[in-house]
């Protein structure tokens, strides 16, 4: 990509560009992703994939968890300049179920089998979580739990945080080790299912409590106060 295809992206239009990556090799449409101005610099700086999370507010490398890089091989601007190509050597696969291609649920009424499901590797367990209900979301609500709460809505989800809550401030009283791991654990599950449905990845959650780290109780009570002024 020249530095003139480069420089005709407009970034006012559009903070973040689509980007398709595509196995050099094959051919095949591993995801779809999103890159800002600082993002598509590293990815030709670096010849390897970075990206811009929406969910997580950030910039990161595809692999940097899982190891499962993307090399650049080639990268195409379409005729708009507002979309990203990328033909990409693979290591390991692209999507974070495990499977080669993001791109595996097929919309027809035919009986053929979906991929089977690989292990989720190198993902911390909140990630792991976030996305199962994020895929929830489409499921019969008979099949699952969280998509039972996720088709009941926000009350019904609310309504769990609150009795968890409850519950695992009984275990603390109670002074029970087990059962305080227990309910905390039942408490963050059904927060996670209430970010979830609001589409809040938790670590944005993860990153909130970074930037009160090291600050005084008061002083970070004082700056939500100030923000709040504006």
């Amino acid at each position: 990509m020249t530095l003139s295809l480069i420089t005709s992206i407009d970034w006012q239009k559009s903070s973040l560009l689509p980007v398709i990556a595509q196995d050099f090799t094959t051919g095949e449409v591993l995801m779809l992703a999103y890159m800002n101005e600082a993002s598509l610099k590293l990815t030709l700086e670096t010849g390897l994939a970075h990206y811009f999370s929406r969910s997580r507010q950030k910039l990161w490398k595809k692999g940097e968890s899982s190891g499962h890089f993307q090399y650049v091989k080639e990268a195409y601007l379409d005729c708009d300049s507002d979309t990203l190509l990328l033909k990409v050597e693979q290591i390991g696969v692209a999507c974070h179920t495990g499977r080669p291609s993001c791109f595996f649920n097929r919309i027809d009424i035919t009986e053929l089998p979906k991929e089977p499901a690989y292990k989720i590797e190198n993902y911390n367990i909140q990630d792991k979580i976030y996305h199962i209900i994020q895929e929830r979301k489409h499921a019969d609500p008979k099949s699952s739990y969280v998509a039972s709460l996720l088709h009941k809505g926000e009350n019904s989800i609310l309504k769990k945080v609150v009795e968890e809550a409850g519950e695992l401030c009984f275990a603390v009283k109670d002074d029970d080790t087990k059962e305080i791991v227990y309910e905390a654990a039942d408490l963050m599950f059904h927060t996670l299912v209430a970010l979830g449905l609001k589409n809040i990845h938790p670590e944005l959650v993860s990153q909130e409590l970074e930037r009160r780290f090291g600050l005084s109780g008061i002083e970070e009570k004082n700056s939500r106060n100030d923000s709040s002024n504006h």
